[in-house]
């Protein structure tokens, strides 16, 4: 198992909508490494949610349950989406600022590669996501 970051502006879709609609078409990912993450990913991998733009928090978990295929939205390239299941909501959101201020966090692409929309997580990373958002530890 692998586990990811997703990064989304809540002005485009919000994790609560996610919630209630349970699961979602990953797609619109424009950028040749994010792009290559998507495709790295597999069924059955852990993802941490994660809000860009002005709110700048981690929202909670999502699980992949389709791997790579064509992106349905592009018009041309060679683009991929996968389809993720929401797992859970973090009870406290985890702010961009208590992840740069974490021994664990601090050294992930999140902080590192701060316009990467897909980036590959450790298992230590996605766990101490989990125990600062009182979610999965």
């Amino acid at each position: 198992m692998a586990y990811w970051l997703v990064k989304e502006e809540a002005s485009k879709y919000q994790f609560e909508q996610f919630l209630q609609d349970g699961s979602t078409c990953w797609d619109l990912v424009r950028n040749y490494q994010a792009r290559n993450n998507l495709r790295l990913m597999k069924k059955g991998d852990q993802v941490v949610f994660y809000h860009s733009g002005k709110l700048k928090t981690a929202m909670g978990t999502a699980e992949v349950t389709r791997e790579a295929y064509p992106d349905p939205s592009a018009k041309e390239g060679d683009w991929s989406a996968v389809d993720l299941a929401v797992r859970q909501a973090y009870a406290e959101p985890v702010p961009l600022a208590k992840v740069r201020e974490d021994e664990i966090l601090r050294e992930c692409a999140l902080v590192k590669q701060t316009r990467l929309s897909v980036m590959p997580l450790t298992a230590a990373q996605f766990r101490r996501f989990g125990k600062l958002g009182k979610g999965n530890a």
